[in-house]
C-alpha cells in the first residue's frame, strides 16, 4: 500500500553555458545555503554530457537536482535571497532552461 500522504519529490534539471566564471563564483557562494535551506540536494552535474538521441545535443553543464517536494522547490525558486544572487546567473550564463519536473508519487 503506497502512502498516498507524502507529497512527491520534486527535481531541478538545468542546462547553461558559463561565460563568465567570475561571475557564476559570485552566484555558487550564495547558492548553496539558500539550497540547503530548502532541502536541495545535487544529485550531479556534468560540464560535458552526452546525447544519445536528439535534435538539440545540449552543450554546457547539465544540472539534476532534488527537492522533497514541488513546494519546496518552488519555495527556493521563490526565496527573495535566492532571486537576489540569481542576477549572477543571469549575468554570468547563457540559460538554456532551468525546468521542475515532478517526482513520482
Amino acid at each position: 500500500m503506497t502512502d498516498t500522504t507524502t507529497p512527491p519529490c520534486a527535481y531541478i534539471v538545468a542546462n547553461l553555458v558559463v561565460e563568465d566564471r567570475e561571475r557564476y563564483r559570485e552566484y555558487e557562494k550564495g547558492f548553496f545555503a539558500i539550497f540547503k535551506k530548502h532541502g536541495g540536494e545535487f544529485l550531479t552535474y556534468d560540464d560535458a554530457p552526452f546525447t544519445f538521441e536528439g535534435a538539440a545535443p545540449r552543450e554546457g553543464r547539465m544540472i539534476v537536482a532534488r527537492f522533497p517536494s514541488e513546494a519546496a522547490a518552488r519555495a527556493w525558486y521563490a526565496d527573495a535571497d535566492y532571486q537576489a544572487i540569481s542576477e549572477h546567473r543571469r549575468a554570468a550564463t547563457r540559460l538554456e532552461f532551468l525546468t521542475l519536473v515532478r517526482g513520482l508519487g
